[in-house]
Order: C-alpha cells, then sequence, then structure tokens
C-alpha cells in the first residue's frame, strides 16, 4: 500500500475509498428495561472516506439502509422499521456527512458532521480510532478504522417508549453508535 508517515501515523496516501462491506460492521447499543443492553446493526450500507494530503481536511460519508436494521429478533426488527422509530418505507436512509475534522491525538481523531434520521439532520461529534494500513493477502489495499459516538435518539424524532411498572422506561434515550471497519481504494 503507498502510505506516509504523518505525525508518527502510517497512513494512506491522499485519494478516495470506499467502506468494504464484508469487513465493516455498522452497530448500536441501547439501553433495554433500564438493566440490559440490546445490540444491532445495519446490514445494507455503503460509504466512502476522502483523504486528504492533509489528513484534517479529509472527509467521510455513510449512506444506511434503514431496512436493514439487525437485531436478531424478527418482532422487534419489524417495529424498529415501523412509524415507531425509523419509519423506513417513508425514509429509506440514513446518511452521514462531515463537514470538519476538529483535532486529533495520536491515532485518535474527532470528525464532526451532519447525521439524518427520519429527515432529521444534526450535528454529530465522532470519534475516529486509525487502525493502520496494509496490503491484504490477495494484494488489496486496506485501512482499519473504529468509529463510536453517542446520540440522543429523541433528538432524531425516535420518542416512541413505554413506561415500566417498577419505575423507568422500556428503552433508553441514548444510542451508542459503534463502527468497526476496512476501507479499500476506490
Amino acid at each position: 500500500m503507498s502510505t506516509r508517515t504523518w505525525e508518527g501515523l502510517q497512513l494512506p496516501a491522499a485519494g478516495t475509498f470506499v467502506l468494504d462491506a464484508a469487513h465493516t460492521r455498522v452497530g448500536f447499543v441501547v439501553k433495554h428495561m433500564m438493566v440490559s443492553k440490546t445490540r444491532g446493526n445495519f446490514t445494507d450500507f455503503a460509504g466512502k472516506v476522502t483523504v486528504a494530503e492533509n489528513p484534517l481536511e479529509s472527509s467521510a460519508e455513510l449512506t444506511i439502509q434503514a431496512a436493514s436494521i439487525n437485531t436478531g429478533n424478527a418482532d422487534r426488527d419489524g417495529h424498529l422499521r415501523s412509524g415507531d422509530f425509523l419509519e423506513a418505507e417513508k425514509y429509506p436512509e440514513v446518511t452521514f456527512r462531515s463537514t470538519r475534522v476538529v483535532g486529533h491525538s495520536g491515532d485518535e481523531f474527532t470528525l464532526v458532521g451532519d447525521l439524518t434520521i427520519r429527515d432529521v439532520t444534526k450535528e454529530v461529534e465522532l470519534t475516529v480510532e486509525y487502525g493502520g494500513a496494509g496490503t491484504n493477502p490477495w494484494g488489496q489495499d486496506v485501512w482499519g478504522f473504529s468509529i463510536s459516538t453517542e446520540i440522543d435518539r429523541e433528538e432524531f424524532g425516535l420518542t416512541w417508549n413505554q413506561a415500566l411498572e417498577t419505575g423507568g422506561v422500556l428503552i433508553g434515550r441514548k444510542v451508542k453508535i459503534e463502527i468497526e471497519g476496512e476501507a479499500n481504494p476506490a
């Protein structure tokens, strides 16, 4: 892989890279019944990263098909696709478009951008951990990353909930977004 050293990191050369869907997971975690966590992911997504000559000027975008939500429970997934949550028929895509890199420390970058869910767009801040670059056994260039952030789902119109007899609610407001993956040259 064509790499360069930048502030002690071996970064890919400037260029456009696409997410490798076979080696990327777009997931989330939310509190359930105030006592445990439910995890899920989206199985249909596409994204690209444009690595700039100055890495702090790089950009990223991600488009997720809302109907591809998967928590391992068909009834719950159907409810999450419904008007109570993602309303996937009316709003088929969840999107993220970066607007700027606001800083970095070592291999960790802070990326700011616009997240759109159900036609509601809010600015979010992502923590991006750069995992390194290399060439896989088939000669393809690859670099890896881990991304995390936390959002308040109610700010995006995902307000459905149910009170519990014991106090509290069925589903937490905070949703942790976790993306682990690899990117290859476009």
